[in-house]
């Protein structure tokens, strides 16, 4: 298997699942299309992660690639550009239920055979004052993340509750993608 991802919150997630594979960056362009919905633009995203990354891949591969976004007043917040995106970014979510989406898809090279899915989770941030988003913003960890904030990390205090899957807010939803990849037999290690 191939993760078509330079997350290393996925490569983590999937770690932990067991799955032994290789990591390759896709590169792509991940802008919105106008008037696309965030549902159709994380499934489009993936596949087309996938597909990048299934260019070069060995043909019996497995291809698997996920985009998630964080969803506020069907407004969609990606990862943010700089330090002041990210504290704007959190000051929006600040106190408030949003919708995290992951779309996911899984590519066979040899035949372009794929799956694509999405999955929805939500969560709600506590209240958070300008001084502590901030602060956060100023360790560095938001910066790479979509909605500003990390779940498994630092962030994860400013989170009150979370309906859904845990692992899709981190990035991948490990319920869903898991038996998919068993159905396609990819390999797991031997686990003790």
């Amino acid at each position: 298997m191939i993760l078509a991802s330079r997350s290393p919150r996925r490569v983590a997630l999937l770690r932990e699942a067991g799955f032994e594979f290789e990591q390759a960056a896709p590169d792509v362009c991940e802008a919105a299309r106008p008037g696309e919905a965030p549902e159709s633009q994380a499934q489009r995203l993936a596949l087309l992660k996938a597909r990048a990354v299934a260019k070069h891949a060995q043909p019996d591969s497995c291809v698997l690639a996920a985009d998630t976004l964080v969803v506020i007043d069907e407004h969609v917040l990606g990862k943010p550009r700089d330090p002041a995106e990210a504290v704007e970014m959190l000051l929006q979510l600040a106190g408030r239920r949003h919708r995290v989406l992951t779309g996911f898809a899984l590519l066979i090279p040899r035949t372009g055979r794929h799956e694509v899915g999405l999955e929805e989770s939500a969560v709600q941030l506590r209240a958070l004052s300008p001084k502590e988003a901030h602060a956060y913003v100023a360790s560095g960890e938001p910066l790479d993340k979509a909605g500003a904030y990390a779940l498994q990390g630092e962030g994860g205090r400013f989170v009150e509750a979370v309906s859904g899957s845990r692992s899709n807010v981190i990035g991948l939803p490990l319920e869903v993608v898991v038996p998919r990849l068993e159905r396609l037999a990819v390999r797991r290690w031997c686990r003790s």
